[in-house]
Parts: structure tokens; sequence; C-alpha cells
């Protein structure tokens, strides 16, 4: 999944920016090891004439039950149909072992990502797993693999596609995407090809998150409010070095999420 953190902005008004400084960066690090070239291979938001589009959205159809009475379900044979209403707001909680943290979903720049978790939420996918890769270098806490409880997960049976912005690939290969991050981020994790995600998330627990600004192709979809944030910078703390562990550490206990729960406004 990831390796990758970031400064305060406006995810909105400095995507533009923030983008174009993110290439100028990548080139001038990456003519150290070689010639580079650029292909876009994805952008959303934006119409041809560079304005902002509002995307065409289906009516929500064949969705799972708001109460969960539709779940468990792990696997799926292609991704989610439509299932976020109009004009309606998108929050989720997650109960962990460690306390709740609350998270506004950012329906407005990711809706496709958003229409997934909710989708995922509902049917059960998160509830009782494992956060189970806690990284300080880079102050992330992942979780969202219900088969495995690590990052060989099989994950739900398809990818969805990358939005928010425009996506950049090098010839080395490498994506590099319109996203900062910040403490209390709700990411989604991915491979390093492009459409990758699928169910595997990450949260951003502390300032070092920022390193991951100059590839920018973790999508950000949530953000946790400040007490939720503060339960993210406690789970950190229960870090502890593990030569045995394939992440080099963990926390001294067993961290998991007890539910998911949607709520509307």
């Amino acid at each position: 999944m990831a390796t990758k953190i970031r400064r305060s902005r406006s995810r909105h008004s400095g995507q533009q920016r923030s983008t174009t400084l993110r290439v100028v960066a990548g080139v001038l690090a990456l003519m150290m090891v070689g010639s580079l070239a650029f292909v876009v291979v994805g952008s959303a938001g934006s119409g041809s004439d560079g304005h902002a589009t509002t995307p065409v959205l289906p009516v929500p159809d064949n969705c799972p039950a708001e109460d969960k009475s539709d779940a468990p379900r792990l696997a799926f044979t292609s991704r989610p149909t439509w299932c976020l209403a109009p004009g309606v707001s998108y929050s989720a909680v997650f109960d962990t072992t460690e306390g709740e943290i609350r998270v506004t979903l950012d329906k407005s720049r990711t809706p496709e990502t958003v229409n997934n978790f909710v989708v995922l939420t509902r049917y059960g996918y998160y509830d009782g797993t494992m956060l189970f890769r806690f990284d300080p270098s880079i102050d992330i806490i992942q979780g969202g693999a219900p088969t495995t409880n690590d990052w060989s997960d099989q994950g739900p049976g398809y990818t969805i596609p990358d939005e928010g912005g425009q996506y950049l690939s090098t010839t080395s290969g490498q994506l590099l995407g319109p996203f900062n991050y910040e403490p209390g981020d709700l990411v989604m994790a991915r491979s390093a090809g492009p459409n990758s995600s699928g169910a595997q998330f990450f949260f951003a627990t502390g300032p070092l998150t920022s390193l991951l600004d100059a590839q920018g192709s973790y999508i950000v979809f949530g953000q946790a409010d400040a007490a939720g944030t503060e339960v993210l910078r406690s789970m950190m703390d229960l870090y502890e070095v593990d030569e045995t562990s394939p992440y080099g550490g963990g926390p001294i206990r067993d961290v998991f999420v007890r539910s998911v729960t949607i709520e509307t406004g």
C-alpha cells in the first residue's frame, strides 16, 4: 500500500496549484535517476475548458439496507452501484477498541470513493476488523482487510476509479496525484497502478503523513473531527518496535474496529 505526508491547505481552491508544484518537484527529484516523461492517465472534476463540472449521478438502485440487515457481505463481482442520495451529507462513525472516530465524508470531491465506502460499510465489510498496520515513519494507521487482517487481503473483488483531480504517470510507472495529507484524513490505500483502490484505507495520524504529498495519489475522502483525530494520535502512541512483525512493529495491543456506522444529514 502506502508509503507517504503534508501541510495545511484548501483541498478545493488550491488543488490546481498543488498539482503543478508536485509535478515540478517530481521532475526535479526524478531527473537525478534518469529521464522522465509524463502521461495524463486520469482527471476528474473539470471539463475541457478547465472549469469544474458536476457529475451526472444515477438514481440509487440495488443498494444494501441502511440498517445493515443485508450484512455481512465481503465478496463482490463488480464495483458498487450508485447508492448515495442527492442533497444528503454522509459521515462515518468508527467504533474502535480505543475510542470513537467520527469522519465527515467528502461526497463533493470524491463521490465514487464515498459511495464505495458507504456501500461496503452497510454490508458490514469493516465490522470486526483489525487496524493492522501502524507506521510512525509516515504517521498512518491502516485497516480494511476483513479476510486476512493484513495488507495481503484479497479485497472486495473489484477496484474503483481514481478521482479528485488530475493524475500523471511517469515513464518509471510512478503515479502522481492531486492530494495533500494532514492529520485526521481518511484515505484509500492502493497499489502503484492507476485505479487500484478497493476497500483498504488508512488514517493520517500526524504531520509526517505529509511526506506522501510528493505522490499525492492516495485518495482523501474524509476528515475526522478533533476528538477523533486525538483518538488516532493516542492509537499511534501504542506503537512499539517489533522485528518479528512484517511492518517493523505495531501497537502493544491489538486495535479493532468493532463497527462502522453511516450517518446522514
